[in-house]
């Protein structure tokens, strides 16, 4: 597979799967922000380390005002949903808190139509419907 968005899409969904699952082991007995607090220095240390050292470089001058806003906005809205998903885990299981936690999925399809002007086909819309549903399914005892 070539290095395309679906490729890294893809790649992003299998770690995503991995840290449920770590997380999950390594919340059982330490403090859900605790946990949290944890993951976001280990993520800082290696992202500062990819964008510091890789091919890109890190540039924040070349940054607008406007990209530092909502990347900031994006960073909180990260956090709040960091905390609360590591809260999740911390009281029911991976395999159901997961799948609710990707209704961010049908949320995303949702808001990128309503403030940022995408378009999704029927079949498109039908795809996130089937995804809210299952996601209802998994989750139900």
């Amino acid at each position: 597979m070539q290095m395309t968005w679906q490729f890294w899409a893809l790649a992003s969904a299998g770690f995503a799967a991995m840290t449920a699952v770590l997380a999950k082991v390594g919340v059982g007995d330490v403090p859900p922000d605790s946990a949290t607090l944890v993951r976001t220095v280990v993520i800082l240390v290696l992202v500062a380390l990819i964008a510091l050292l890789g091919r890109e470089g890190f540039s924040p001058l070349a940054i607008s005002a406007k990209s530092y806003v909502f990347l900031v906005l994006s960073g909180l809205a990260t956090g709040a949903s960091w905390l609360c998903y590591f809260r999740a885990l911390k009281m029911g299981d991976a395999a159901r808190v997961a799948p609710i936690d990707k209704l961010s999925v049908v949320l995303v399809a949702i808001f990128a139509a309503v403030f940022l002007g995408e378009h999704l086909s029927l079949p498109n819309w039908l795809g996130v419907a089937m995804i809210a549903g299952g996601a209802v399914m998994v989750a139900w005892r």
